[in-house]
């Protein structure tokens, strides 16, 4: 018998002894007074049972079978479903097997099986969360997580992802590499579905920021910062007109960084249970169930309906923002290198002040080249294989004779100890002693 029970059996006890009228025992007790009288009637028939359930210490009515926890538990106990907690258990057990069953349920089911282990709480330290921006659109984190997302059955993937701050709303793919070239693809993905929005926010990797080159031994702290020239990255969002911002660690961009680990445990196991070993079911699996599920569970709405998404205009050009853009010199033949290889402009497309001038070579995301001097796209064509510099004629040995090197052999087999003496050659020229030499 419980304390609430033991105190409702004296408040019932003194309206029997007529120490308290039974309206008095009604509000008290928070009943109403018929229900009283019957309380009274049962205390007479049942003694002090009266005021314990009588539903007490027998099955519920609404009990599972034995055979149906018998059932889910060997369901879980396969392979595939190793490491899976109870709330995705019981997901997988209603969609897949038609067990219904709370997650709290299947907890104790598990537990008893010895298929999951309940972990004792902690006490966190406290932190202090960074309000969500007000807007759809206003501020998107983005990152890539590496991990072994199919567990050895396939290739190595990289999964990229950017998450709306507002409203938690996910857009991801995976990838083979984490490149400029990959994360370009699925930057063109999202301005596509949704615009530009006005703000992203990354960590400080080289693909989004060029580290300025220092000695180990120079000190950092007395030199003022150098403004470095832009990664391809930061200039598509210059031109498409977003602003990045750096964050400084992990925990800044802690949205994103709780959503790899929400991936690294749920999609796992999810495409582990569906058999996934490529690229293309993986990316399969992730659109159509993964981030579904998200969508429906785990997104929240904006505190302002607006969207800060702004579209597309005439101007962008997404082919050529997004794309590997350098500078290149005309030459006077109106040819320019590339990669190692000659492109000749085309004779119509000549004009003053073209030979000797800038233009801008885009390597775009399809493998095709563009030109482009000042606002006009010249078409170009490949010539040959550019000449390389002419290598630097080595020195000759150290060791090679003088004589070699000037290319004369005057003094070949001469030897000063076998030559006439000084006298002996001057009697033999026939000078005579007195004249001028």
């Amino acid at each position: 018998m419980t304390q609430a029970e033991r105190d409702r059996l004296v408040t019932l006890k003194k309206a029997k002894k007529k120490l308290i009228a039974q309206r008095e025992a009604a509000e008290e007790l928070g009943l109403s007074i018929r229900h009283v009288k019957r309380l009274l009637y049962a205390l007479k028939k049942h003694g002090d049972k009266a005021v314990v359930h009588g539903l007490r210490g027998k099955p519920s009515n609404r009990r599972i079978e034995e055979s149906i926890e018998r059932e889910a538990v060997k369901i879980l106990s396969a392979p595939v479903y190793e490491g899976f907690g109870p709330t995705l258990a019981a997901e997988y057990l209603e969609e897949r097997h038609s067990i219904q069953a709370s997650k709290e349920t299947v907890r104790q089911w598990m537990i008893r099986a010895r298929l999951w282990r309940g972990k004792e709480q902690r006490v966190k330290q406290v932190h202090i969360w960074r309000p969500r921006r007000s807007r759809f659109g206003e501020l998107v984190q983005w990152d890539t997580s590496e991990h072994d997302w199919l567990e050895g059955r396939g290739e190595k993937l990289y999964l990229i992802a950017m998450i709306d701050d507002a409203t938690s709303r996910l857009f991801a793919r995976f990838v083979r590499h984490d490149s400029t070239e990959e994360n370009m693809k699925l930057l063109w993905s999202y301005l596509e579905k949704f615009g530009r929005p006005l703000r992203f926010y990354t960590d400080k990797a080289s693909l989004f920021q060029t580290a300025e080159k220092r000695r180990r031994d120079e000190p950092g702290v007395d030199k003022d910062p150098v403004e470095m020239p832009p990664t391809q990255i930061g200039r598509a969002l210059r031109e498409l007109g977003i602003t990045w911002i750096p964050a400084h660690s992990a925990q800044a961009k802690g949205r994103v960084e709780r959503n790899f680990g929400t991936a690294q445990d749920r999609l796992v196991k999810g495409m582990r249970v569906a058999g996934v070993t490529t690229i293309k079911q993986a990316n399969e699996y992730l659109i159509n169930d993964y981030l579904v599920w998200w969508e429906r569970e785990l997104t929240v709405e904006a505190a302002h309906p607006d969207d800060a998404h702004r579209r597309l205009e005439k101007g962008h050009n997404l082919a050529a923002s997004l794309s590997h853009v350098e500078t290149r010199q005309v030459r006077p033949d109106y040819t320019l290198r590339w990669d190692g290889k000659l492109y000749q402009i085309e004779r119509q497309a000549v004009t003053a002040g073209l030979r000797g001038a800038n233009v801008r070579v885009e390597r775009r995301l399809d493998g095709s080249l563009a030109v482009r001097h000042g606002e006009r796209y010249l078409p170009v064509k490949e010539c040959g294989t550019a000449d390389k510099p002419k290598a630097a004629r080595p020195k000759e040995a150290a060791t090679t004779p003088r004589a070699a090197r000037r290319g004369s052999d005057w003094n070949k087999d001469f030897d000063l100890k076998k030559a006439p003496k000084l006298w002996q050659a001057v009697q033999a020229s026939g000078h005579r002693r007195g004249e001028a030499l």
